[in-house]
């Protein structure tokens, strides 16, 4: 059906129907664009959401996401980012595929429209005129018509009056002539106009409305049919982003699966295990007997040889709390409860005391928090300690890059003066050598302290003199350190009780036995030597440009690689220096540290 032949009448309707058509249009724009204003907003939300809940950097927040229960937390929030990162594109897409294509094809549609019904008032007015002198022929007609009548009645009467001459006669026969001419004109023009409008008027019904709203009908479709691909342009949007969506929620599945809780129930004992043995049994004492102490076999009291002089308990000695034991804050009475007895039992372990550990006491006392880790348990302490050498390590390979990067800008001055003074580079690198030299003493200080707690000789410190061999130097004292024993206290800290001097040799003394002889490391792989080093210090080696040699212990954080050119030669080479080949079957090698 054609709207020019069905509706040839209803001019102003259809531009009331095709302004509708285009109201209609701006609608759906307006909704799809509050549509992206909401996806932006979402996703914003989403993304302060994810970030308020992200982990501070150094705090204890980031301890907790060891757990992986939290893990999958922060994973589930990382894939919030994404997800929301979907809802941008799709806000994106939107915009750009359908909010600005439409308007372009509003503006389109509004200029296309206009043209038409200019052209349509065009051809309204053109009949219009047409029609106006169709109707003013018509009346000159009539009324040339009606005076050509009365001018003929005129000289009808005259002619019959005896009374008027001749002369007076022949002139209103002369005028009802010329009257009836102009009418005859009159008649003929109405007629030529006529069929002039006649014509007009069909090609107005019958071709030039019909084609001006066929064009509109068109121009209407296609509204109607861009605004359905728009449509559908909108669900297509949605439907790309959800195979992304969905893998968003399988990683979130994902990281709910990975929780293991065997694994957090170990990292919980792991990180507040004291490293503590539980006491033992005590034995019946019979009072009925005269008053004579006993302890039970598992007391570290007994390790005392006999000769050795016994413990009295009681006097100004501190007993020691043990776990899960209170303080008996009851007035003093002449017997001592069982519980005192039994404190004071439990301090009956022989200790060991030096000059550091009476500055131990004091520094707590006085409220300060101790360098190393000496108020926690063993167990605490040594992981405090690990964390702390893992640091510093850090640190030190941090200032080192710096360094690397330092002398080869002073190189490239050298070749090109040009770009640079290289003495300009002298302070700030003397200024990293120090910084360098200063973070490696303060990691050996930690390696000895942390050697101390596992127990290990401060033979240890053979890899720190492989960075510097100050160390030894300077802090003898601090690595030949007597063990110490802890004394709980109700806060959790630790103080210590004086106690035989001599005792003291003991440990060291058997450690010095088990390390004595070093067995031959195996090798690991192999190395190729990137730069020449020249090894004056000792423990290393020199290695020239291009050399391949044997390694039998890997770089263990410090920088250094352990490596071997024959039975007799080995020593330590900078990890930088060299290019390391590992063989995947060979054993590790053995790290005495």
């Amino acid at each position: 059906m054609s709207w020019g032949t069905e509706l040839w009448d209803q001019f102003d309707n259809l531009e009331k129907h095709t302004q509708w058509g285009i109201d209609i249009l701006e609608k759906y724009i307006k909704f799809v664009k509050e549509r992206t204003e909401i996806e932006l907003s979402y996703a914003k939300q989403l993304r302060n959401l994810a970030k308020k809940y992200q982990p501070k950097k150094n705090s204890k927040e980031e301890e907790e996401y060891r757990y992986t229960a939290c893990k999958a937390f922060l994973s589930t929030l990382n894939e919030m980012n994404d997800y929301a990162g979907q809802h941008e594109v799709i806000s994106e897409n939107m915009t750009s595929n359908i909010t600005v294509e439409l308007a372009r094809y509003v503006q389109e549609l509004k200029q296309e429209r206009k043209s038409y019904f200019h052209d349509g008032r065009k051809a309204q007015q053109h009949i219009e005129i047409c029609w106006k002198q169709l109707e003013s022929s018509k009346r000159r007609f009539e009324r040339d018509c009606k005076e050509a009548d009365r001018a003929q009645q005129y000289f009808e009467k005259m002619d019959a009056d005896i009374n008027v001459t001749k002369a007076d006669v022949e002139k209103a026969r002369q005028q009802a002539q010329v009257r009836h001419q102009m009418a005859e004109d009159s008649k003929a023009d109405y007629s030529s106009i006529l069929q002039k409008f006649n014509h007009e008027q069909h090609e107005y019904y019958h071709t030039h409305i019909p084609n001006i709203f066929q064009k509109i009908q068109e121009m209407e479709e296609r509204r109607i049919v861009r605004i359905g691909e728009s449509m559908k342009t909108y669900a297509e949007v949605d439907r790309q982003v959800i195979p992304i969506i969905g893998k968003c929620l399988d990683e979130i599945v994902k990281a709910a699966e990975s929780i293991d809780q065997k694994n957090d129930s170990q990292l919980v004992i792991e990180a507040y295990k004291s490293g503590f043995e539980p006491p033992g049994d005590i034995e019946f004492e019979d009072y009925t007997q005269p008053m004579k102490r006993t302890v039970s076999d598992n007391s570290l009291s007994n390790s005392r040889g006999e000769g050795k002089p016994e413990l009295k308990f009681g006097g100004k000695s501190k007993g020691k709390l043990w776990p899960f034991i209170k303080k008996n804050k009851s007035p003093k009475q002449q017997k001592e409860p069982l519980s005192h007895r039994f404190n004071e039992f439990m301090t009956s372990k022989p200790k060991i005391h030096c000059f550091r550990s009476l500055k131990r006491g004091l520094s707590l006392k006085l409220g300060a928090a101790p360098e190393d880790f000496r108020n926690l348990p063993p167990e605490q302490r040594r992981k405090k300690l690990q964390q702390k050498v893992d640091e510093l390590n850090k640190e030190i390979q941090k200032e080192m890059d710096q360094r690397d990067a330092i002398t080869k800008m002073k190189d490239v001055y050298l070749k090109n003066p040009q770009m640079g003074d290289p003495a300009s580079l002298d302070h700030k690198l003397t200024e990293v050598s120090q910084n360098i030299e200063k973070l490696r003493l303060e990691a050996q200080k930690f390696e000895a302290w942390l050697a101390e707690v596992e127990g290990r000789l401060p033979a240890r410190s053979e890899q720190a003199r492989r960075q510097s061999g100050m160390f030894d130097a300077q802090n003898p004292a601090t690595v030949n350190s007597c063990a110490q024993d802890r004394e709980s206290s109700p806060d959790g800290s630790y103080t210590e009780e004086q106690s035989q001097e001599g005792e003291g040799k003991v440990l060291a003394t058997d450690f010095d036995d088990e390390f004595d002889e070093e067995e031959p490391l195996p090798a690991i792989g192999t190395c190729k030597a990137l730069y020449t080093f020249e090894g004056q210090n000792e423990g290393t080696i020199s290695v020239v440009e291009g050399e391949t040699l044997y390694v039998i212990e890997e770089d263990k954080g410090d920088g250094w690689t352990r490596i071997r050119r024959n039975e007799d030669e080995e020593g330590y080479v900078p990890t930088s220096y060299v290019e390391v080949y590992l063989d995947k079957n060979a054993k590790g090698a053995k790290t005495y540290i």
